[in-house]
């Protein structure tokens, strides 16, 4: 067993700007086998706001995952993934980079923030769901995260 006991929700937090990529991760997860609740904030202003509990986010869960776009408005992924590691309180949640971006620059800036994974984002449809999926079955059910970090 992982991130949380048998039956347990699982936490997601999709910091994805594009409605149509966060419609088709929301369809994704909610046939997933694992219970879980997608929270979904469109830019890094609100990603961090969520993440440090702040104004309309006071009552946030702390997620187990985030999916983190690089070309948000406002305040872009590699700046959200940047405070992420900063935090103390923040750093130890596992951070996948999903992004349209192949190129190598942010590949290698991601991993160098400490990035946990880098997926770049497959134009076919069936392709982004069987994507998401993957992700959620590999960090949620494979790996091994601390727990109790809230």
């Amino acid at each position: 067993m992982n991130i949380k006991s048998l039956g347990e929700m699982v936490d997601i937090l999709l910091v994805e700007d594009n409605e149509g990529d966060a419609r088709l991760a929301k369809e994704a997860m909610r046939d997933s086998k694992i219970r879980n609740t997608l929270h979904h904030v469109l830019d890094g202003e609100e990603a961090m706001a969520f993440l440090r509990r702040e104004g309309k986010y006071a009552d946030a869960p702390r997620p187990d995952l985030i999916l983190l776009d690089l070309n948000l408005p406002r305040k872009d992924g590699r700046e959200v993934l940047a405070e992420i590691k900063g935090d103390p309180s923040l750093r130890l949640i596992p951070v996948v980079i999903l992004t349209v971006s192949n190129a190598e620059e942010d590949i290698l800036k991601t991993y160098n923030l400490h990035a946990n994974c880098y997926i770049t984002k497959p134009i076919d449809l069936d392709q982004f769901i069987k994507v998401v999926r993957s992700i959620e079955d590999f960090w949620l059910t494979i790996v091994k995260l601390p727990t109790g970090l809230q």
